[in-house]
């Protein structure tokens, strides 16, 4: 069988079970406004929460990084790509995680696929969370370690998954999310915290969507929670609310070392281009300098909840900026986000295999930059197609 033969199959195989995808085309400067497959529309369908991704600082310290140090670092950071500027984007983030170093990579996936087997391998243990992001599945399957998948913040659960896995004397991780990028709720952090450090097991929390999103400085979910600074291993993102490109570990002076000379997904990897790096950096700023964004954020948040729940619309299990709709079916899901996007709302419809099959949903996301009468108008426009659809 030819290679394209054995694709059509698959594909075939893949839109019978309704969850074929396709790439929209997007035109515009990343916004709360933006042209969509020639639409016009409002998007509720990104991770540029503070709307940092075209400010103009951030824009003009990229713009002045590729003119002085060029578009590329050319080369990883154990041979040619380890800048100044590198060095001073991982200590400007440990100041303000208040950790001793940080350690940027390329992508939040590809931190996660190098730290999880850079602590972990064969004997040891990984407890997840079952909601867990693919790159933590995907991090766990390349450790070779034993994993043990807990209900989704289920502590009790975890708890005895810990005490099984730590009476063998190996090493044990607990992994989980700050933010479910697919349900908009916290992890029960400090039931977790408590749980593995009874236990002497090292916490991971991956908090790609709370990080300079929650807390009263932006420090992210264990900030938002009272339990800041207890995990051992943050991971953050510099692409989503920082508007940049790349991703970050932060922790002891030991974790970082360690992974320099262990993370395969690190050492193997070109470094992160000088404008990407200035970008953040320049973002870091602005998220210091102006609480107003994440505030604004949460409060529009709010408001849309609400605004659905007023319709009789559950959001549950959201406490954050991310708001599903769930609706079941594929087909009508992805229908009314078809419907939605005539209407000037770009609101993506998410299925099988990013949610469990039959919780297909509309995942919202605000922007701290929407309007209100926006974040009116989608809730209004929904609850209006939903009761279309029925």
């Amino acid at each position: 069988m030819s290679l394209d033969a054995w694709a059509g199959e698959v594909l075939d195989g893949i839109r019978r079970r309704g969850t074929f995808r396709r790439m929209r085309v997007l035109s515009g400067a990343q916004g709360p406004r933006m042209v969509v497959d020639g639409h016009p529309v409002v998007l509720f369908a990104g991770s540029n929460y503070l709307d940092l991704a075209h400010h103009e600082e951030v824009v003009e310290a990229a713009a002045r990084a590729a003119r002085d140090f060029g578009c590329a670092a050319a080369g990883s950071r154990l041979i040619n790509g380890n800048t100044e500027l590198h060095e001073a984007l991982e200590a400007e983030l440990a100041a303000f995680f208040g950790c001793e170093a940080a350690l940027c990579f390329n992508t939040g996936y590809m931190a996660n696929v190098g730290v999880i087997p850079a602590l972990v391998g064969p004997g040891d243990t990984v407890v997840s969370d079952a909601l867990n992001h693919a790159s933590i599945i995907d991090g766990c399957r390349l450790a070779r370690a034993a994993t043990r998948v807990v209900p989704h913040g289920d502590v009790a659960a975890l708890a005895e998954a810990v005490a099984t896995a730590s009476a063998g004397g190996r090493r044990v991780l607990v992994a989980c999310d700050g933010v479910y990028s697919m349900d908009g709720d916290t992890a029960p952090l400090p039931g977790i915290l408590e749980a593995a450090h009874a236990h002497g097991a090292a916490v991971l929390l991956d908090d790609a969507h709370g990080a300079f999103t929650l807390g009263s400085r932006g420090r992210g979910t264990a900030e938002a929670l009272g339990v800041e600074g207890r995990a051992e291993v943050l991971l953050g993102t510099l692409g989503k609310s920082l508007g940049s490109f790349g991703a970050f570990v932060a922790g002891s002076r030991a974790l970082r070392e360690l992974l320099v000379n262990t993370a395969r997904s690190f050492i193997f990897s070109c470094a992160l281009a000088p404008p990407q790096v200035e970008a953040a950096r320049a973002a870091l700023r602005v998220v210091q300098r102006e609480p107003w964004r994440r505030e604004r954020l949460a409060a529009l948040a709010t408001r849309l909840r609400k605004r659905l729940a007023d319709h009789g619309i559950s959001t549950e299990p959201s406490t954050t900026h991310i708001v599903p709709v769930k609706i079941g079916d594929n087909a009508r899901t992805m229908e009314i986000c078809e419907r939605l996007l005539r209407r000037g709302f770009y609101a993506q419809g998410i299925r099988h295999p990013s949610v469990p099959e039959g919780t297909a949903r509309l995942r919202l996301t605000v922007m701290c930059s929407h309007e209100q009468e926006e974040i009116d108008a989608l809730a209004d426009a929904i609850a209006d197609e939903l009761g279309e659809a029925a």
